[in-house]
């Protein structure tokens, strides 16, 4: 069919913001046109013979599904009265039809699948393949549902390779170097492979394929990927030696090796991660795929796990033994934020922007590990009957932590009521430098302020909250109530403090997810 063809690489990955990825292979971003030369072995009559082409992505193309797109010169294509993400092809000015000279300048849909796609061109009864590339998120496209107007922020979130994630304690925030290293070899097999390989694709492959579409969709199942917990995910966590068999989580320095290897042992978990490199990794895989996002560090992070919106810690009356539980408070915790709509939610914008998710394998969401995407402003507010997982999330920068004494006669009273411990410094490195950016005021207001007391007020009437069965992990001499202060013996109470469980977390420097 045609004698000559060019996928204009350069032009075409440079306008698309790709071209670190690849110099020999296609990679554009959705909602974008981009620009391909046929030499046809004849000349062009679209008025006899239209030009056809298709798009296709998975192993079902479906026009139903958007994984299929019929379209041509002239646009007169028979397709599914239900198609989705129809692709759109233009012939160029420059083009010399009678000599068979056809500059096309195609583009896919702002809400195409991402992935890896063949196109095929079909003129006079003779088809071909054009060409196999792979599509991807369009923050620069106003139609994209990750789209991101401030250049600035598309340059640190979706381009830069190099950040930082803080770790260490409220009053000793570390800065971590991290590589995320998003434009190295084979990360495009690497991310499309993770998506391949996940528990849903394997379920159902043509609709997971379909769902590409959607960032929330995507989000969820990279969180779920990135941790080992369900499935071949990447990273195998563990959060106490021995490390036998693989590294110690503080080795990492960046995504790539971790990635690397993931894909070159046959999709066998990497030992062994804790929630620092988790984020970081995953974060690499989301801005490959051009969704915006960025690391978040949490000190003083609450892990509810009875859902009860506080975390509660029963000690012993003399001759009673407490109860079990496996609420705690880390030292600090690390998860992601990315950038999307939530028109699922609500249709003006309200919880568009910021969504929490977090790969740390902590609690089940729909029977899988992985967290959110949960909407910061949702989180903020205290709405906690919104998708995905905001009840969790509130809870780790916002629970009450409340002792209980445990009686004999089976009844507790409560000693101690804490409010402020929980959520401090939440951090992330700033656009455009290395510098910290507090954003604890973008997840909870001002302790005691009547918008506060608003939006604790709305969590708590959305939730039953009863007793938690859980409790924190003491050290012995702290369940026995004694009380230090660096080191020195104070004396002995009968039963511990919050704020001995507080500095005794703080000092702990492996308290962390």
């Amino acid at each position: 069919m045609h004698e000559e063809l060019s996928l204009n690489y350069e032009i075409n990955n440079t306008e698309h913001h790709t071209k670190k990825l690849s110099k020999d292979q296609l990679i554009v971003r959705r909602g974008q046109p981009f620009t391909v030369k046929v030499e046809l072995t004849q000349p062009f009559n679209p008025d006899l013979y239209p030009l056809t082409i298709t798009a296709e992505t998975g192993k079902y193309p479906s026009e139903n599904l958007g994984t299929k797109s019929c379209f041509g010169i002239p646009d007169k294509i028979r397709r599914s009265p239900s198609a989705k993400a129809v692709w759109k092809v233009e012939l160029e000015k420059r083009s010399y039809p009678l000599t068979g000279s056809l500059n096309l300048t195609i583009t896919p849909p702002a809400d195409a699948p991402v992935g890896k796609y063949n196109l095929t061109a079909r003129y006079r009864n003779e088809e071909t393949l054009l060409a196999t590339l792979v599509v991807l998120f369009n923050p620069w496209c106003p139609d994209d549902s990750v789209s991101l107007s401030d250049e600035a922020q598309r340059q640190e979130y979706v381009m830069n390779e190099h950040g930082i994630i803080y770790s260490g304690s409220e009053n000793y925030i570390r800065s971590v170097p991290w590589d995320f290293g998003q434009f190295e070899e084979d990360m495009v097999k690497i991310c499309l492979k993770i998506l391949d390989v996940n528990p849903k694709h394997l379920a159902n492959a043509a609709n997971d394929v379909s769902a590409r579409c959607n960032p929330i969709y995507v989000s969820r199942v990279v969180s779920a990927m990135i941790n080992s917990n369900d499935d071949c995910g990447v990273v195998e966590g563990r959060w106490s030696a021995p490390y036998s068999g693989g590294n110690e989580p503080t080795h990492w320095s960046g995504s790539y090796p971790i990635l690397k290897r993931w894909y070159d042992i046959n999709c066998q978990s990497v030992k062994y991660g804790q929630c620092w490199v988790f984020a970081g990794v995953m974060c690499s895989v989301m801005r490959l795929l051009g969704i915006p996002c960025r690391v978040i560090t949490n000190f003083q992070s609450a892990h509810d796990n009875n859902k009860n919106l506080t975390i509660d810690v029963y000690h012993a009356d003399y001759g009673v033994r407490e109860k079990e539980t496996r609420d705690s408070i880390w030292n600090f915790h690390v998860w992601l934020e990315c950038w999307m709509t939530r028109t699922d939610l609500a249709k003006d914008g309200k919880y568009d922007g910021w969504q929490v998710v977090d790969p740390t394998p902590q609690e089940k969401s729909d029977s899988v590990y992985c967290c959110g995407p949960a909407p910061v402003k949702a989180i903020l507010d205290g709405e906690t009957d919104l998708k995905y997982d905001v009840p969790f999330v509130f809870a780790e920068v916002n629970a009450d932590c409340v002792d209980w004494l445990c009686k004999a006669d089976g009844t507790m009273t409560k000693m101690l009521s804490d409010t402020k411990s929980v959520g401090q410094n939440i951090s992330t490195k700033a656009v455009g430098s290395n510098t910290r950016l507090d954003i604890t005021d973008k997840y909870k207001y001002k302790e005691g302020g009547s918008i506060f007391v608003s939006s604790v007020h709305r969590t708590f009437s959305q939730k039953l909250c009863g007793l938690s069965t859980c409790s924190l992990a003491y050290s012995s001499l702290a369940f026995l109530g004694f009380v230090f202060n660096h080191g020195v013996l104070l004396g002995r109470l009968p039963c511990s403090p919050l704020w001995l469980k507080q500095r005794w977390m703080v000092r702990s420097d492996t308290d962390v997810h």
